[in-house]
């Protein structure tokens, strides 16, 4: 009797059925009366089962004409299915059933509902194949894990080349032995804390009580990958099917020492993370990226995006239309597109009375979701009832040519439509249908198939941009004096101060007691930035009492014809300003002249030799000077790839959502945002960005956000913080690949709190050496904050407007980089006064004088006799004899 063996490899973004945003799924297949179910996962919204269910075959004959039933349930109690929650079905035919192993893949199967109004969402990949009667049921069971080694070759999660360098894994209790690791030197693993040896005694306590389990995965040149589990020490008899493993990554370790090793590590928070918590550590991890599998006999070809997962894509472009026939009653056409890959689909705009319409939008769908080899390209006619059919377009998706980066964007072609049963009919549509990955030019703008259910007008908010910071200057207005100032009131001398606006910045001079003639001598600074379109609003105001008073005159200079000093450069020479009436002011373009006015001594230049700090001074990430004649060299590059988080926390509760998140990344001038992946605590972004550096000395800051305008919320909703992590380049080895999980921390009223893990690839390559060791040589900061020093009162002020320059700036990009999310990035309120900071740094200040404090108390003791025996001591010396007299209880011999 022929066996069915279906295996459940694993299932994808999963509807949440408990009130913590997870569900607890298992599985139940169906198959000719006969029903089995896997394991419940308990708490998982993205369960890896690796599990083979087998049914027996009574009539081989009639398989084609059977359905096997694939049903996801929610186990709400754990009572194995008395009670559970529907989460999604698959009807497979047996038709579509291999007869071998050899000739089966997996397959991902969206999950469909059970009725009209189900919520349901997510995928599951199943792995369907006959066995001859000959396979005992044991060894089917056994060969699960080599299926699922199988599985994960051709998904891309796990490669065989990890292997390459160890070619036996040994795992003992579940853990990974420190000899996987190739790249870790041997100082860092025998330099580990007191926490990671505490763990290895535990580990070894618990050997010792527990039967030891041992996986071996040997590579040999048969083409298939085995696995034997032996259990104990026992011999005799082919051993028991093991109990199904959750598929883990390749290689996890979670890294004690990291403050050794690279200090990626640490991603420098300045804030005391617990060491006894190992949710705070890092967790180094071996992703499948090619820069890695390169060096291990890998495909060499992979040069760009060589820190992240390669992601397939299938990408078509419909560009346009002609001579589209005429559908309606009234002789009208509104044509649209719709592009069918198995279940997924998406649409262009429909374009009203159009029969030759042009469209130019690319739709992208992720391989990985691909359950069918036929691409639908459908041209429709919106209609208030059904939608009319014109025409459409099918190609084999095994025939799809692959287009890799630098090559040229694939052409557009003209193809003839046909009708449902195959026929040419009239109209033609141009398109361009190729299979890339995240690394073409397209892929930032496609429309892709996570993102099915946003409207177009949405679209854009969801997609990943670049932004660049404006170039910042400072700005100094040196007020000197002014001459034959005007009061109102003829019968009083006036009190007069100078008020200078620029922007929504407002500086003050003191005010000049009871003068017509006031010398100021003061230098007030503010921030600028390109291009120069603002004014600089110059008004003498007469103090006539408390919160009122009067304008004496006003002037107005444009930034652009302010000339600029270059480091300690001689400054322009003063200028004479007249100062206009409020009145004059306003009607200074019809340039009327007066016989007679006030003029008050300025001194304006653009200080070009100084760095405008926007961001902490302890987190920066750009030291270079404003003008670009004295910006240092690069010394090198660096590439970070946002690969995936997880365990985030859900947002978007009270909507029936999870969480929509997106990273932004900030080195310098320059900001990425990467695409926003839909509804899921566990997103995988594997997108690839490069900055270039000047200074080793510097900070990245990457932070994770949740995205609230993905459904036409309105204008004032603010995407919420997730957490963020900052990296120090001076940390990073040349040359090395750093991939890691990183805490996502934040620091709430109630204490330290984890929103999840954000893993990154990191590498700083070095172009230049001698640019490089030059560098430390020089002051972190530009020559003119040494020689000409900001005042401290000013630095916070300044930075906060500077901030508030970029924040408004990039808010006005086309998708905005929302305010809130560039002063989370900025740390906007890092200057303001914190009872937490405060207390810190008082028991800092404690701490430091502990040693006075002690010594203090101890002479006190000695003083009022609290312990005697020292007191006596201390009195027969000469040095401490006259002090235990001090207190009087005694009279001097």
């Amino acid at each position: 009797m022929n066996k069915l063996v279906v295996e459940v490899v694993d299932a994808y973004d999963l509807m949440p059925k408990d009130d913590q945003g997870s569900s607890s799924p298992f599985v139940e297949v169906e198959f000719d009366g006969q029903r089995q179910r896997t394991q419940t996962k308990h708490k998982d919204l993205n369960p890896s089962w690796h599990e083979s269910l087998v049914f027996d075959i009574n009539q081989p004959g009639d398989l084609e004409y059977k359905t096997i039933d694939v049903t996801v349930y929610n186990d709400r109690e754990g009572n194995h299915g008395h009670h559970r929650h529907f989460l999604g079905r698959v009807k497979i035919s047996g038709a579509s059933v291999p007869s071998s192993e050899s000739g089966s893949s997996v397959q991902h199967y969206p999950l469909d509902k059970r009725g009209l109004f189900s919520n349901i969402k997510g995928e599951i990949a199943l792995k369907l194949y006959q066995v001859r009667d000959e396979l005992p049921r044991e060894q089917v069971q056994r060969a699960a894990p080599a299926s699922a080694v199988a599985e994960n070759e051709e998904t891309g999660r796990f490669q065989e080349s990890q292997f390459n360098e160890t070619p036996f894994q040994e795992i003992n209790g579940g853990r990974v032995q420190e000899s996987q690791f190739q790249e870790t030197p041997f100082q860092e693993i025998n330099n580990v804390n007191n926490f990671a040896e505490e763990i290895k005694v535990e580990e070894k306590k618990k050997k010792k009580n527990e039967p030891e389990v041992r996986t071996f995965h040997s590579i040999g040149k048969e083409p298939e990958v085995r696995t034997f589990h032996s259990v104990g020490t026992g011999t005799g008899g082919p051993p028991p099917a093991p109990p199904p493993m959750k598929e883990k990554p390749p290689a996890v370790e979670i890294r004690a020492d990291f403050a050794k090793a690279a200090a990626p590590a640490a991603s420098v928070m300045h804030m005391q993370m617990p060491r006894q918590n190992p949710d705070y550590l890092l967790v180094e991890t071996r992703p499948p990226v090619a820069a890695r599998l390169r060096y291990r006999g890998g495909d060499k070809t992979l040069t760009t995006y060589d820190l992240v997962e390669q992601m397939h894509y299938l990408y078509v472009n419909v560009v346009k239309a002609k001579d589209l026939p005429v559908m309606d009653m009234s002789g009208s056409l509104d044509p649209y597109v719709e592009v069918k890959l198995g279940n997924y689909k998406g649409q262009t705009k429909h374009l009203e009375k159009n029969q030759n319409p042009v469209w130019h939008q690319i739709f992208a769908f992720s391989k990985e979701r691909v359950q069918s080899n036929l691409l639908e390209v459908v041209v429709k006619d919106k209609d208030f009832g059904k939608d009319d059919f014109v025409g459409k377009i099918v190609f084999d998706v095994m025939e799809i040519p692959l287009r890799v980066p630098p090559d040229s964007p694939l052409a557009p072609q003209w193809y003839r439509l046909a009708d449902k049963k195959g026929d040419k009919v009239k109209g033609e549509i141009m398109l361009a249908v190729w299979m890339g990955t995240q690394a073409d030019e397209s892929f930032p703008e496609a429309w892709h198939s996570d993102a099915h259910n946003i409207s177009h007008s949405n679209l854009a908010n969801t997609r990943s941009k670049v932004y660049f910071s404006p170039k910042l200057y400072y700005l100094r207005v040196h007020v000197m004096e002014a001459q034959d100032l005007v009061p109102h009131d003829k019968g009083r001398l006036p009190d007069p101060y100078v008020k200078v606006v620029l922007g929504n910045q407002i500086r003050p001079t003191k005010v000049i007691q009871r003068t017509i003639h006031p010398v100021w001598d003061e230098q007030l600074l503010f921030v600028a930035s390109e291009p120069f379109e603002d004014y600089i609003i110059i008004s003498v105001d007469d103090r006539i009492g408390p919160g009122k008073d009067e304008i004496l005159g006003r002037a107005m200079i444009p930034v652009r014809e302010v000339p600029q000093r270059l480091e300690t450069g001689k400054p322009p020479d003063p200028r004479w300003f007249n100062l206009l009436k409020h009145s004059k002011a306003e009607e200074e373009g019809e340039k009327k002249k007066e016989k007679f006015s006030s003029k008050i001594l300025l001194l304006i230049f653009l200080e070009a030799g100084y760095h405008v700090l926007d961001e902490s001074t302890h987190f920066s990430s750009d030291l270079q000077p404003s003008s670009k004649f004295l910006r240092k060299q690069s010394i090198g590059i660096l590439e970070l790839g946002i690969l995936s988080a997880k365990n985030l926390q859900p947002m978007k509760m009270k909507d029936g959502k999870l969480t929509d998140a997106y990273c932004v990344a900030k080195y310098g001038n320059k900001w990425v945002r990467t695409r926003t992946l839909l509804d899921t605590l566990y997103p995988r972004w594997n997108e690839q960005y490069t900055w270039e550096v000047h200074d080793p000395c510097t900070v990245i800051t990457i932070g994770v956000f949740d995205n609230s305008h993905t459904n036409g919320s309105k204008d004032d909703a603010r995407d919420q913080r997730i957490g963020k992590v900052r990296v120090r380049l001076s940390t990073l080895e040349i040359d090395r690949v750093y991939t890691h999980y990183y805490p996502l921390l934040v620091l709430t009223p109630g204490g330290l709190k984890k929103n999840g893990e954000l893993q990154l690839a990191l590498r700083f390559t070095c172009t230049a050496w001698v640019n490089m060791v030059a560098q430390y040589g020089r002051p972190l900061l530009p020559k003119m904050h040494y020689v000409q020093p900001i005042p401290v009162m000013n630095i916070d002020w300044l930075r906060h407007q500077a901030m508030q320059i970029v924040a408004a700036r990039l808010q006005r990009a086309e998708p905005p980089l929302r305010r809130e999310v560039v002063e989370y990035m900025l740390d906007v309120d890092y200057h303001m006064w914190s009872l937490r900071r405060s207390k810190a740094y008082f028991n800092r200040i404690m701490s430091l004088l502990s040693g006075v404090t002690a010594i203090c108390k101890w002479f006190n003791d000695i003083c009022y006799w609290r312990n005697p025996i020292t007191t006596c001591l201390t009195k027969t010396s000469p040095t401490y004899g006259c002090s235990a007299f001090t207190s009087g209880s005694y009279t001097p011999r």
